[in-house]
């Protein structure tokens, strides 16, 4: 069984108090980096990996996609998405990532925002994308920044009076799993180098678009630790596209 933190009922109620699950894109501090790594999505078939409550399902139909399939693990998820969807070129599907059988080029676009440190053999995952897209096809995804997961407790340094002194980066050459802590709960995660992430894209037939480390933007500076996000990357935005 792979892990499905989102069904626990306190992890999901903690969850679903986050500005990015209230406010949806809005609330979600890389999105407007994000937006502009998308392709048009009109008229595209598009597969939302770890789709969690829908938002980029939603904004792919409303951008014009004919057909948008969203998966994730967590049925609680999946029932949130599910009413907050109106589009009838919506579907959703649970189902684990790793474990999801498609049709040959049945997507022009794949898509994955902040799910694939959870998988543990993400070459296998990218080769099976590659399958699934047309030729020309986008696969565009966000992840935790191999520098905020290589140490693995992804929490800052502080002093005796409880100040920010750093953020610990240590062991980033030895990929893996990392024990974390998100939300107060135990999280298991997969650290793997910048290298990684990219070099296997290259390996399994895709051409690197664009890769970008998102700063918060300017109008949520103002939110509770935001301005410490500077001291560090946390996230990894990546476009691809087949051969």
């Amino acid at each position: 069984m792979k892990q499905n933190k989102y069904d626990d009922s306190s992890f999901f109620t903690k969850y679903s108090q986050m500005n990015r699950s209230v406010q949806g894109l809005a609330g979600a501090g890389e999105w407007s980096e994000l937006k502009k790594l998308l392709p048009d999505f009109k008229g595209r078939r598009v597969l939302d990996l770890g789709c969690g409550y829908g938002w980029h399902c939603i904004y792919a139909a409303e951008q014009g996609a004919e057909y948008v399939l969203g998966t994730d693990i967590s049925e609680k998820m999946l029932e949130v998405a599910s009413g907050k969807t109106a589009s009838s070129a919506v579907e959703y599907r649970k189902c684990a990532m790793e474990e999801l059988e498609l049709d040959n080029e049945s997507f022009d676009v794949v898509i994955s925002s902040l799910a694939l440190h959870y998988i543990e053999d993400y070459r296998a995952l990218v080769e099976k994308i590659h399958g699934w897209l047309t030729a020309g096809g986008s696969f565009v995804f966000s992840v935790e920044h191999p520098v905020f997961t290589a140490e693995g407790t992804q929490n800052w340094h502080y002093d005796k009076d409880g100040e920010i002194l750093h953020f610990p980066v240590d062991n980033y050459y030895y990929e893996g799993k990392r024990s974390a802590v998100f939300l107060g709960e135990p999280v298991e995660k997969y650290h793997r180098t910048l290298t990684t992430y990219l070099s296997v894209l290259g390996g399994a037939g895709f051409k690197l678009n664009r890769i970008v480390e998102p700063k918060p933007p300017e109008d949520m500076m103002e939110l509770p630790g935001m301005r410490d996000e500077l001291r560090r990357p946390m996230m990894l935005l990546v476009s691809a596209e087949k051969e």
